[in-house]
């Protein structure tokens, strides 16, 4: 689906990272796996850190306390903004709304629009089309769009797979109405007939979680995890990326009428750096134009990767000047989906931390 928007524009970015870190290699001894191997998995898949909640802290804790930094710091009113757009997976509740239960906790105002979006991987720029087009609404003029995710809570920490890169934050970005800030052009595609390559089979209505589901099974790989917990085809979710990326694009390129040496940067989602490495080379872009060490640093938190690409690989530059850039998502749906955009000067972009004790 090919997207056209025109006057819009990103004006500010904060990244909330919990304060707890664990060590991959150290991650790795839990499954009495050889040093030597993880040490090769580390250079190889880009794998070191990555940032986890370590109690019970929800998707509405890291949002408020992200949108109280703004307020106390003056970045934004409580009234600036007329729209609240959450992209998660790991809602707070089936019911309500999380968008809405932050609403009431920082006592916004009421005439607002509060939005949840299930997406993932490539939720970030599904939720900036969604503010998009909310944005050519006369009385909208402002949008929060909130990319969140503490999906470590849904992943087994006995399985070596997934548990020692998934990551877990959240980034609130604003989005305004910007005339001359040049056109926006994206597609979106989906293909739900693999939806099985990444899902967390039970918990919702169609298989109820229950002490049968909750309990640990051994995957054929040797892993631990229950029917609660997400199940990754890793080959399965590379060989699509491979296959279905780089032509999208391509075409986004051709569409723009736009070549590589038109962009400054490509912002991608982050599942490892071994993907990431061979998605340029499928493209034929140079390494020093994608960034590739959020997952490195941080762990893979879904969607929230992109907008944390944008505070930590172009933090101060991008609140100086303008960057042309691409973005991709790609991922749980599936989907996958880009942009290309001006991005900056912004009011902020920028990472903080969520302390272990800030919950209420």
């Amino acid at each position: 689906m090919k997207l056209l928007f025109n006057d819009k524009a990103i004006t500010g970015n904060l990244v909330v990272l919990p304060e707890h870190e664990q060590d991959f290699i150290e991650d790795m001894k839990a499954f009495n796996a050889p040093e030597a191997r993880s040490r090769k998995l580390k250079e190889v898949m880009g794998y070191d850190k990555h940032r986890l909640v370590p109690g019970n802290e929800c998707v509405s804790d890291l949002v408020v306390y992200g949108f109280e930094h703004l307020f106390d710091k003056g970045l934004l009113a409580k009234d600036d903004f007329d729209a609240l757009i959450l992209v998660t997976q790991s809602p707070d509740h089936f019911l309500p709304a999380t968008s809405n239960i932050i609403q009431g906790r920082l006592g916004l105002k009421h005439d607002m629009i509060c939005l949840d979006i299930n997406q993932g991987c490539a939720g970030f720029l599904i939720g900036l089309v969604q503010a998009f087009m909310l944005l050519d609404q006369a009385a909208i003029k402002k949008v929060a769009v909130v990319t969140a995710d503490v999906i470590s809570r849904k992943v087994s920490p006995m399985d070596r797979n997934s548990y020692p890169l998934i990551g877990d934050a959240i980034a609130i970005t604003l989005i305004e109405n910007s005339p001359g800030s040049g056109p926006i052009h994206g597609t979106v595609k989906m293909d739900g007939s693999h939806s099985q390559a990444l899902i967390i089979p039970a918990g919702g209505f169609r298989m109820p979680s229950t002490e049968e589901t909750r309990a640990l099974q051994q995957t054929a790989e040797g892993n631990e995890r229950s029917l609660d917990h997400l199940v990754m085809d890793g080959s399965g979710v590379f060989n699509f990326v491979m296959s279905d990326v780089p032509p999208m694009i391509e075409k986004l390129l051709q569409t723009a009428g736009l070549t590589d040496s038109d962009i400054d940067a490509y912002a991608f989602h982050q599942p490892n750096k071994f993907m990431l490495q061979k998605l340029a080379d499928k493209l034929g872009i140079p390494y020093n134009k994608v960034p590739m060490d959020i997952v490195e640093k941080f762990g893979n938190s879904s969607g929230v990767t992109i907008p944390t690409v944008l505070a930590h690989s172009f933090g101060d530059r991008l609140q100086r000047e303008s960057m042309h850039l691409c973005l991709a998502g790609f991922g749980v749906g599936l989907t996958w989906a880009s942009l290309i955009m001006n991005i900056g000067p912004l009011r902020f972009n920028s990472l903080i931390d969520f302390p272990d004790n800030s919950t209420p």
